[in-house]
Order: C-alpha cells, then structure tokens, then sequence
C-alpha cells in the first residue's frame, strides 16, 4: 500500500489587499437576481477532486483553507452525518462527497464556498488529504475476473427510477445483468452453413457540449431552490427532495436554455453537492464545472463484446450469442438503463430463429458512465452490422439484399412481448443505399456501407402540458420540456398553433420551472414531439373544444378568439386554460415497450490512404423515419449533429486512462469533430409514413443517425479492404492492421 499525502499548493495563494476586502465586505448580504429571484449575494463553488484512482481517506485537513480570505465554508463528508448521503435514479450507490475512500480519479473529495473564485481555488488548493491507496480496478474484464477487488463493498440500493424490475444482488462488480433469449442458440449453430464470430472494443467517449454542467443553489429551512442545466427537473427535483428530506414540492429548479446535453446532463450529476455546500454556507453558491471536470462527471460507456452470428449458404441469418461488458465507472449512474437498451439492440432487427444476448453493467475505478445520444444502439450496432456484411461477403450476396432477405417488416414482432415494427426498414436502407451512390463504380481504395438498427425509444410515456389563451388572443404553453438546442420549443408552438389556427408568432412556449410547470418525466430517448407534443396538442384541442363550447350556436366566428373570450367573461379579459397528459396505457412498464422503434439506418462512402490509415469520409446518408415531419428543417439539423457526433465516435474520440487516470482531460488532448470532418455530401432522407404515436402520426428522430453512421463507416471501411474489430478508426489503428493484413496475406489492394 502506498500513502499520498495532498499537500497544500502555497504558489496558488492568492493574497487579497485589506482594501479589496473592505470593498467587499460592503457587498456581503447585498441581493441579487438569479432569474426572477432576488437572493443573497451568490458565493463561488469550487471543488476538490481525488488525485488518485482508488484509496482510503486516511484524513482530511481543512484548517489552513478555513483561513484563506473570503472564504466561507468548507464542506466535506463529515457535514453529511444527519444524512443519508448516497443518490443515483438507478441505484443509490453514489455519495455526495467521497466518504472513507474514493473510488476514482477525480471523485469530489470536498468543497468551497467564497466570495470570490480566486479565494474558493486558493482555499482548494490549501486543503490537505492524507490517501492510502489501494488496488486499481480499471478495467472490465479484470473487474469480472475470480477474486478481482471490489469497487464497492455497498449492497445494491434501488433508486427512485430503477425502472427494470426487480435488482438482483450485487456479483462481485457487476451490479445489474440483464439477459434475452429466444429459442436454441446451440443447436442452430451446430448446423449453420456460416458462422462469423468477432471479439470487439469499444472506447469511453465524452458528451461534449459546449457549456459545462452548471448549478446555482439556495437552501432556505426546508425550500430549496435550484437554477441547473439538467435535462430531467422533474427527475432531479425528486432526488434532491429524497436526498435532503424536504417534500418534493419544497424543491424548485429552473432550467435556464442549455449549451447542449447529448445524455450528458440526463438525471442528478453536480446538483446533490451544491445543495449541501449552500445548505453550509447560508447563501446561495454557484458551482461551474470546467472541461476537465465535466470529463469526470459522466461519459459514455467503454465496452467489450463477444459476439457471433450464424447463417445458411444462402444468406439466411439463423442465430446470434452476444456477450457485452459495459464499464459503469465507479457508480452505476443510467448504467442499467443503457446495458438493458443495449441488450435489446444487440440482435438487430432480423427474423432470427434464435438468439441469446448476456449484457452486463460492471463497476471500475473509472469515472460513472451515463447517457449519451443513442446509448446501447451505438455500442452494438456497428458489430451486429460488420458480421451481415461479413455474411453477405461469404455467401456472395449483395449487402443490401441480404437485409432485404432478412430485416423484419411492419407489423412484425421485434422482440416476444414486445412494441411490433413500426417502420419499414427496407424502404429505409434502399433509400439510404441510393443516396450515397451504391450501384456507382468506384476506385479500389473507396468502400461503401449501410447499417440497420433499431433503438428502443420514449422512455417513460408521462408528459403534462398545459396552454392558456390569453385575453389579447395570444397562447402561453407551459411545458417541462428542456430546450438545449434540439428545437422543442418551435416545434410545440407550431403544434399548438396548428390546433388553434392561429400563426406560430402569437405562441409563446416557456421554459422549465417546476414550480409552475407540468411534470414532464424527462427530454431524452428523443421522446419530447412524441410524449410532450401530444400532451401540447392535447392542451391545446382542449382549448379548442372550449371555444367551441363558448360560440355554440351564436354566430361568432369559432376563430374569433378575442370575439369568443369577451362572449365568455363579458370584458376584454380573462382567460381560458387547456391541459394535456400522456399516460402510459397498462401497467407503463418497460418491458411492454418502447413508446416507438427509432430507426437507425445510414449509408457512407469512405476512402482510404494504405500509407497513413486515413480515412476520408465522402459521403452519408441517413434515414430520419418519423412518421409526420412537425418541422423539417430541425430534423435534417438533428441528423447532420447527430452524423457528425458519430464520425467522432468512430474514427477518432477515445477517452484515453493508465491505471485509471484519464490522461486526455482537455480539449487540446481529446479531439471532438470540427468543421474540417463534414463529409463533402451529407443527406438525411426524411421518411413519413404518419406511423407514429406522436401528434399527427410523428414520432421522434434526432438519435438513430449517431447508431447508423458508425455502423455505416465501418463496413464503408471493410468494404475498401480492411476489417477493424475496435475503435476508434484512428489512422495509427488502421494502419497497423493494414501491416497485420500484409503479413497474413490477407492485404489485397
């Protein structure tokens, strides 16, 4: 055992003149504005994180950074007694701050409230933390190998929003397995005329988004007062509530227009710790995450997988085994939900006769994994994909009548039990096929792919809206729908005014406050024109029957609003009140689902250098399936981010550890796409087939493209001349293989 002692970093003190702080002590118990709340001057979070991987706090010494200028408190674990400190929407394994140890790098071990963010860093910098380390666990299959140390010694404790039946005991590391069968998997492969089997790598991957996570909190008695860039408030609301034993409708969080999500601001991330710091200080504390921190916060699960795929001579497909390990970190964080997702996409979309899929969620000393667009459709469908192809190579068929042979149709069921297609998927991949030129000759160094899958979409079907029209004749929709780029907003005023025949310009479309609007479960799984827009159309017809109620049989015009509204209230005044709600039909559980199928269909044209491993992506095409287009144009915008966050994925975004220290924590080490990555053509091909659940047959988009496109480069890629079995597709990688294809004789360019 090695003990590390944290010593504080005196080049880092910031010395405040006696002037600068009479100056301030002026300010302290000012007001100010935080939205439409006048509070307390706000103080400056800043947080110690653990500079090790796994170890035993041995002691924490926060004298010296007490005594820094300006500062206010200092909170650490000890702060937390009269709590019960652990959170997590899927299981309640994560403390607010590390107590005993910490269990990877970068865990929050403590944290500062100051006047300023000078004075919160230098008091961070003072504090002294003895470390006695222990062994690194720091990947997934030495987490799951015999006698392999425990992560965590804590008995499984469901969450709030579990949400996948019963939770097994803890396995060792593994905290939540989840399986799917379907006939005999053996005896198929006994007597498959092909069988293609792979073992394959996927890396940890960051959801950058171009504002980091953010929170300002107020803790005044028992009400607390949030301003967070979260993705889910209602789903937040309830946590901080259950954390701090304060009833749920005492927690208000307002959700300000995000920079961005991707999955990366789903559930509870750094809203629990700045509760406690403010509930300490007596003020309301701002704490801002930078990049780096953000990094350690949440990223998208690493994978190994085991898989083989069996067919006959013909091109059949017969069967599957799939065997997943997904590194969760060293929290569960959306771990079970993205291995069960995962699971359910790793057969693919094909009549199979059997199949036989075993998805782990694994504890490591790596950072907690979560959501990021597409999670689990992401993980397998570019393994699922290269094994049909490598089928059709076999067997000498066409890659894309292989799937015309054997993808499932409308109608047909996907999964026993389960939500029928609801698309149709041929259609889809010879439209996609078209677009990037699949019949055209070309040049022996370019290779075309396709990819098919599906993702399980709408998460929990629970959305509340709620419209008034107003006495000037305008509409206010109130819906609890988090805007962070992805057009929601447009897309409900567009609903409500085409239920009121009224112009978009005259709906007004607020933002999340959960104090005042309607519970929304989440914005996510690419549910919110699906969910929440049916709950707006709901709320806005609402109205609409009122006003028709109101003009019966006088001879107003039913479009008069104003006319109507003065009939009603007798004075230009008043104001009629529309609600909508979308429930789940039985018992709303996940294994009667999904809300809807997303599709996850891509095409690419790729081109390869032999002498860098370069790969130049030319061409792609996705399908944006969504049964009625609410507005095209934000859907051909979904799927160009989407395409280019998927080229990310693939050839080059990896989360690089060493013994369980992430080495790339800026963006001057961890590249994510620029500009200079678009393809010189990128097509989304809109499908409607008013096939969705959604209003006026819609359905949601804006994820399959991040599945498809790297499904779709990698066989591009094989097709050019060079299988790959991990990634990303850097140039180093490709290049390697390309010398491993030479000395196997396998290299034919």
């Amino acid at each position: 055992m090695t003990t590390v002692v944290r010593e504080p970093d005196t080049r880092s003190q910031v010395g405040v003149s006696r002037p600068r702080r009479d100056a301030r002590e002026k300010l302290r118990g000012e007001a100010e504005f935080v939205g439409d709340m006048l509070v307390p001057r706000m103080l400056h979070g800043r947080v110690l994180r653990s500079p090790i991987a796994h170890g035993r706090i041995v002691s924490i010494d926060t004298t010296a950074a007490e005594r820094v200028p300006d500062v206010v408190c200092v909170l650490t674990g000890a702060d937390l007694a009269d709590l019960d400190p652990y959170y997590g929407h899927a299981i309640k394994d994560r403390p607010i701050v590390a107590i005993d140890k910490v269990r990877f790098h970068g865990e929050q071990v403590a944290a500062v409230a100051a006047e300023t963010p000078a004075a919160a860093a230098a008091a961070v910098d003072a504090i002294v933390v003895e470390y006695e380390e222990l062994p690194v666990v720091a990947d997934v299959e030495a987490a799951v190998a015999h006698g392999a140390p425990l992560v965590t010694e804590r008995e499984l404790v469901p969450g709030l929003f579990h949400g996948l039946g019963e939770l097994a005991p803890r396995d060792g590391n593994v905290c939540y397995r989840y399986r799917l069968d379907k006939g005999e998997p053996e005896a198929v492969f006994a007597h498959a005329d092909v069988v293609v089997e792979g073992e394959y790598a996927f890396p940890a991957v960051y959801q950058y988004a171009m504002e980091t996570h953010t929170v300002i909190a107020q803790v005044e008695g028992d009400e607390i007062a949030l301003w967070a860039s979260c993705q889910h408030p209602f789903l937040v609301r309830a946590e901080i509530a259950d954390l701090f034993r304060v009833p749920v409708a005492n927690v208000r969080i307002q959700v300000p227009y995000l920079g961005g999500g991707f999955g990366s601001k789903s559930y509870t991330k750094m809203e629990p710790l700045t509760v406690a710091l403010a509930r300490k200080a007596g003020r309301p504390v701002r704490i801002q995450n930078r990049v780096g921190e953000s990094m350690v916060t949440t990223r998208r699960h690493n994978m190994r997988c085991r898989m083989r795929t069996a067919a006959t001579a013909d091109g059949r497909l017969l069967a599957r085994e799939v065997t997943c390990l997904f590194d969760t970190g060293a929290y569960a964080d959306n771990g079970p939900r993205v291995v069960a997702t995962a699971g359910d996409a790793a057969p693919g979309p094909y009549r199979w006769e059997a199949y036989r899929v075993d998805a782990s969620c694994v504890y490591t000393n790596l950072a907690p994994s979560g959501s990021y667009r597409a999670f689990g459709a992401t993980h397998l469908q570019w393994i699922g994909e290269s094994q049909v192809d490598e089928v059709a190579r076999r067997c000498g068929v066409d890659r894309v009548e292989i799937r015309r042979r054997n993808l499932c149709t409308p109608g047909e069921e996907i999964r026993a039990g389960g939500k029928p297609l609801d698309a149709d998927l041929v259609g889809d991949v010879e439209k996609v096929a078209e677009a990037v030129g699949w019949d055209e000759p070309k040049g022996p160094l370019v290779g075309r792919g396709v990819s098919v899958g599906l993702l399980a979409a709408g998460a929990h079907p629970v959305s509340s809206a709620v419209c008034r029209l107003e006495a000037d004749g305008r509409v206010v929709v109130l819906v609890g729908t988090t805007e962070m780029g992805q057009g929601p907003r447009t897309a409900f005023a567009q609903i409500a005014a085409e239920e009121l025949g009224i112009d978009t310009d005259r709906v007004t479309v607020r933002g999340a406050d959960t104090r005042f609007t309607p519970y929304d479960r989440s914005t996510g799984a690419s549910r919110s024109t699906t969910i929440a827009g049916l709950a707006v159309q709901r709320a806005a017809a609402d109205i609409r029957q009122q006003l028709e109620r109101i003009a019966g049989t006088s001879e107003i015009d039913p479009d008069d609003h104003l006319a109507l509204m003065r009939k009603h209230f007798g004075f230009a005044g008043g104001e009629l009140i529309g609600r909508g709600e979308v429930a789940p039909v039985g018992t709303g559980s996940y294994a009667e689902g999904p809300v809807f199928w997303e599709v996850c269909v891509g095409a690419a044209e790729v081109e390869l250098d032999p002498e860098t491993g370069f790969v130049r992506v030319h061409r792609t095409a996705t399908a944006a399936d969504v049964g009625r287009a609410i507005n095209p144009q934000l859907i051909e915008r979904q799927d160009e981010g989407a395409t280019l966050q998927g080229l990310g994925n693939v050839l080059f975004e990896e989360m690089v550890y060493e013994d369980g220290l992430l080495l790339n924590d800026t963006l001057l080490d961890y590249r994510v796409p620029s500009f200079e990555d678009l393809p010189d053509e990128m097509t989304c091909v809109i499908v409607e087939n008013e096939d969705g659940p959604g209003p006026y047959g819609a359905k949601g988009c804006g994820e399959g493209a991040l599945a498809a496109v790297p499904a779709a480069i990698v066989n591009a890629l094989a097709d050019a001349g060079v299988s790959m079995n991990e990634l990303p597709l850097t140039p180093e990688r490709v290049w390697r293989r390309i010398q491993q294809m030479k000395e196997d004789h396998t290299w034919q360019q």
